[in-house]
């Protein structure tokens, strides 16, 4: 073996340093939140406010007694009221929940007042772990107290927190079946907020009506209140997709299907991944709609991620009325009918007895030239006194709807069916390919309008570290948005 000379280079050690990143502590993270709050309050920036909002729906699920105790401490003069007030909802635990005593000051605030953000931020802190422990009576104090002192503070920047507060106030009462004792607040709350040009807290509280009103299916006072309501652009993708939602179960109710499906679609396609639930229930109210306007929805609709088990019931209602099987629609929907009664949605699949005969009716139609009034009662199953009459009447209904291509023929008794012609020789698969285009022309004109530059771009030109910062900066707070969404849905 060679021996190294002195004249050899010598072999170059390679080192590897690993990089951890450490999680950082929730008392960093209400450190931080202070900060954000102070800074927002004192320079009137919103967005450093709604960071903070983001923060704490990251951090709620650790939040203690002892860690929000310590944090009054830290941010609220002891003898002031609002710290008494807050301090009452919270049982102070001795431990290692507390914020870092080193860290923090060793004597109270010396501020004469509380800044009201931070006050309604600690408002905000305390209803989110009351509502996480299920003490649902304390939290319903909690947020009047907070509604309370709202109705006297008329700041920009305590809007996003009072957005926050309406919806907790409106949920508290949800879970314990109190939504009709909040409604004249919320009127006169949306009225407050329309004065004060709080756009914002006008959407959720818009938001929040519609949902009381139909909690209790009170449809026409919804759309009442919607119609009347003032409208202006969105400022919440969560709020404008949960106003979408409410308005195609209105149109729904009140027979107007076309806009009912543009509605639901759209609130389905605008919510985010991570809001499973909401996008459930979406695309369940826009089957029944597709089918009541006698559309097929894809296989595609019932086989998305996460939504499969929750979707079956109408996969199987909309297989019964592809068929066009009635004793088969019948059993569907006796079978999942507590599912169907829960989602509110067991009326409207009362009106889709009439598509599933039109629709058995269609493929006899296409079947044979020519059958009897009896047998076509008998193939749709009509459990009637006379069903020869009935199957009459609903083959008359549907020539003159234009359903079937058809004659009756009276005297014998027969349902005589005209030669189908060729598709291609109408206007359908023009009118078809028109409305895919106008659904893309839409999205991008939406997706346009939806397009936001920082000002000046166009003058300043970045160095690679401010565009390393800013890259990183817009992936926390795309991660943040993207576990609100999922909290808010």
């Amino acid at each position: 073996m060679k021996k190294p000379s002195p004249a050899d280079p010598e072999p170059m050690q390679v080192t590897t340093t690993t990089t951890t990143t450490t999680t950082p502590t929730p008392t960093t993270n209400l450190k931080e939140i202070q900060s954000l709050i102070e800074t927002g309050a004192y320079t009137k920036e919103v967005r450093r406010i709604s960071r903070a909002v983001r923060l704490t729906i990251v951090l709620r699920r650790q939040l203690t007694n002892g860690l929000i105790s310590g944090f009054f401490s830290r941010v609220l003069p002891a003898n002031s009221e609002a710290y008494k007030r807050l301090s009452s909802y919270v049982s102070k635990d001795s431990g290692s929940d507390e914020m870092d005593i080193d860290a923090a000051p060793t004597t109270q605030p010396a501020a004469k007042h509380v800044l009201p953000e931070m006050e309604i931020y600690c408002y905000f802190l305390v209803l989110l772990f009351l509502i996480d422990q299920k003490n649902y009576d304390l939290a319903k104090v909690c947020a009047s107290d907070c509604i309370a002192r709202l109705k006297n503070l008329n700041k920009r920047t305590v809007d996003v927190l009072a957005s926050r507060i309406y919806f907790y106030y409106s949920l508290v009462h949800e879970l314990t079946n109190s939504l009709a004792e909040i409604r004249g607040n919320l009127l006169a709350l949306h009225r407050m907020a329309t004065l004060r040009h709080d756009e914002l807290g006008q959407e959720t509280l818009l938001n929040l009506l519609l949902r009381n009103y139909l909690h209790y299916n009170l449809y026409d006072q919804a759309e009442k209140l919607r119609s009347k309501a003032p409208r202006f652009e969105a400022h919440s993708n969560q709020q404008f997709c949960r106003y979408l939602f409410y308005l195609g179960k209105i149109r729904t109710i009140q027979l107007e299907y076309t806009d009912a499906k543009e509605s639901l679609l759209q609130a389905a396609r605008k919510a985010p991944s991570t809001a499973r639930g909401f996008r459930i229930q979406c695309n369940k109210w826009a089957v029944i709609v597709r089918l009541l306007l006698g559309e097929i929805p894809e296989r595609t609709v019932f086989m998305q991620k996460g939504m499969k088990t929750a979707l079956t019931p109408y996969f199987e209602l909309t297989n019964a009325v592809r068929v066009g099987d009635l004793e088969l629609f019948r059993t569907v929907a006796d079978k999942f009918a507590s599912t169907f009664a829960s989602d509110g949605t067991r009326n409207l699949i009362v009106r889709l007895r009439h598509n599933v005969i039109r629709t058995g009716l269609r493929n006899i139609s296409i079947a044979y030239s020519r059958i009897s009034l009896a047998d076509v009662a008998t193939k749709l199953r009509l459990d009637s006194d006379s069903p020869a009459a009935d199957a009459e009447s609903i083959v008359a209904k549907a020539i003159r709807d234009g359903a079937i291509d058809a004659t009756i023929d009276h005297a014998n008794g027969w349902m005589v069916s005209k030669e189908t012609g060729d598709v291609y020789s109408t206007n359908e698969p023009q009118a078809a390919f028109n409305s895919r285009i106008v659904f893309c022309l839409n999205m991008h004109n939406e997706a346009v309008k939806a397009l936001r530059f920082p000002p000046n771009s166009h003058k300043e030109k970045e160095s690679a570290e401010k565009r390393r910062e800013r890259q990183q900066q817009e992936q926390e707070l795309a991660k943040h948005m993207a576990e609100e969404d999922d909290d808010e849905f």
